[in-house]
């Protein structure tokens, strides 16, 4: 292999004989007679190695070495010397040095010894390489990266354990259990329990506290360390932080409402499931249902439950623009790529790097913006209206549509494969006729969104328009529940929405008409008392279950004669 060669030495000779030794080999050999000559040398040219003699008339080779280690090169440099045995060569090793040179010079030695320290150069710049990479990828991790030796003393940390475990570089050195223990002690066990066994441990769930900070949920995973021979030398463990995970589930569990998406029935907990299940895989989601359904909710939901949620979540409506004007906007354009283009453009796809863009109503796009599309999911990557350069993005594509896309696949209104690359996973959205008993948490969301909004106190709907909520279609589903009561709102000067606050064109229904005789009557003693015990006589809770305001529930409660029974014990 050719290299590029440095030769320092104050003695001329020695300088020729190193340069047509090297040369016959196929080197490419500068030279230098002094300190700072060879300084200016390395200043203006990158060399593969140095020959330098340790003694030079204004310095020595030994201060060409520490310069050569000071700037970081990664030249190796072998130490010229007439005395092979004096303290300077074996020193110059102990600083750095490759190796060192004994005058005079052995052609067959000075070749075979630069062929060493080549492969030598090629070696560590590699190992080099693959140290930075790693320490790239370590920084980068999101979860807390901690290894140990097999005697559970700390060797190094990434700097996401800095925030979650709260280490300093001062513990590096120190055993695992004498750091201050934020989780029980848990993380210690485990370790423990790895190095012991030498095979992969998983914990879930465990609660960590750090001073007055509030509890965090994490998970732990360990994987064992083998030296050269396969042994075990020790053990990585990786923390994650998975309280928004928790706090999901909890959600969950709650079985009324995930992110800003209500609904307790059981169609809605296989969406809360899926979309739970979906949210940490990067995968292209196709949500599917009725107008009005909530499908931006469920986008939303998607992009917040994951990784992604610190990126943007870019919002494209199909069916909002014309195809050239679409395009432009998602893809970008450069100045004079058409008229009106008086500038460069970034497009929508650009701004949501590195997070999701959601496509509503997808299935109103062309077969132009399609081929265009189906490229960026294959690829990722695009180029701008009016350029020929391509751009590479990091995007994760969440589309809904109210439509049949099989349908429109038959009809060739859409390609096949762009079909089959949205719908790798789909989420359907029950209608809300399917889901009727989550109406009454639905009004009550509405109920205190538009109680701030329009600055009022309506505490509830009377229970004949709640009969009548739960007997309606909704054809528009839950944009048209929320409209409705939107509309009862601005009618509504009382605390209970009667029939008289609704949508005229909601009276017109078959079958949505008032109790005979009015909303009051009907309503017997036993209802009244019903709904006290049910809320252990609690009026406020029963005149909302009723339907009614507190004054009103007095004057049954008087009118009937009802009385709280006294609690059994």
């Amino acid at each position: 292999m050719s290299a590029r060669i440095l030769v320092i030495d104050d003695e001329e000779s020695i300088r020729f004989t190193f340069e047509r030794f090297l040369r016959g080999a196929g080197h490419i050999v500068a030279t230098a007679a002094s300190c700072s000559e060879a300084l200016a040398r390395l200043s203006e040219a990158e060399f593969d190695m140095v020959f330098a003699d340790i003694i030079l008339d204004d310095g020595t080779g030994i201060d060409i070495l520490r310069e050569i280690k000071g700037r970081g090169l990664s030249c190796p440099v072998i130490m010229i010397t007439g005395d092979p045995g004096i303290v300077t060569a074996t020193d110059s090793i102990r600083l750095g040095a490759f190796d060192y040179i004994a005058k005079p010079v052995n052609q067959e030695s000075l070749l075979g010894l630069t062929r060493t320290a080549l492969k030598y150069k090629i070696l560590h710049e590699e190992k080099e390489k693959y140290r930075t990479n790693l320490e790239a990828i370590f920084r980068s991790v999101r979860d807390a990266i901690i290894s140990v030796d097999k005697d559970a003393v700390l060797i190094e940390f990434n700097e996401a354990a800095l925030t979650l475990c709260a280490y300093t570089r001062d513990d590096i050195g120190k055993p695992f259990l004498d750091l201050p223990v934020r989780c029980g002690g848990k993380c210690g066990e485990i370790l423990a329990a790895a190095i012991q066994s030498g095979a992969p441990v998983e914990v879930d769930h465990i609660e960590c506290q750090q001073g007055n900070r509030a509890a965090r949920v994490v998970s732990v995973r360990t994987y064992p360390l083998l030296d050269l021979g396969g042994k075990p030398s020790g053990v990585v463990m990786v923390v994650r932080d998975d309280t928004h995970v928790a706090d999901l589930e909890r959600e969950l569990t709650e079985h009324r409402q995930f992110h800003r998406i209500i609904g307790k029935s059981q169609p809605m907990q296989q969406v809360y499931s899926l979309i739970k299940a979906l949210a940490v895989v990067q995968t292209t989601v196709l949500i599917t249902g009725e107008s009005g359904t909530g499908k931006e909710l469920v986008a939303e939901a998607l992009h917040l439950a994951g990784d992604r949620s610190h990126k943007p979540l870019v919002k494209v409506n199909c069916s909002a623009l014309p195809e050239n004007l679409l395009e432009a906007e998602l893809f970008g354009h450069v100045k004079g790529s058409f008229t009106g283009a008086i500038r460069d453009n970034e497009g929508r796809f650009h701004r949501a790097d590195g997070g999701t863009i959601f496509f509503d109503e997808i299935g109103d796009i062309s077969p132009k913006i399609q081929v265009k599309l189906l490229r960026v999911l294959e690829e990722s990557e695009f180029e701008r209206v009016g350029s020929s350069v391509s751009t590479k993005v990091n995007v994760r594509l969440i589309a809904a549509t109210n439509r049949n896309l099989q349908e429109k696949v038959q009809l060739g209104e859409m390609r096949e494969d762009l079909y089959y690359r949205l719908k790798v996973v789909e989420i359907r959205l029950p209608p809300l006729r399917d889901r009727r008993e989550d109406i009454p948490l639905l009004l009550e969301h509405f109920r205190d969104k538009f109680n701030t909004k329009f600055k009022k106190n309506i505490t509830a709907v009377s229970s004949d328009v709640l009969k009548a909520f739960a007997k309606y279609p909704w054809p528009g589903n839950v944009r048209e529940l929320e409209h409705t009561m939107e509309h009862a709102f601005v009618l509504c000067n009382q605390n209970i929405i009667t029939f008289d606050h609704l949508p005229p064109d909601f009276m017109k229904i078959p079958g949505m008409r008032r109790s005979a005789g009015g909303e009051a009557q009907g309503i017997d003693s036993g209802a009244t008392l019903e709904a006290l015990n049910k809320t252990a006589w609690n009026k406020a809770k029963a005149a909302r279950l009723l339907g009614i305001d507190r004054v009103t529930l007095y004057r049954r409660i008087k009118k009937f004669n009802l009385i709280e029974e006294p609690s059994r014990s």
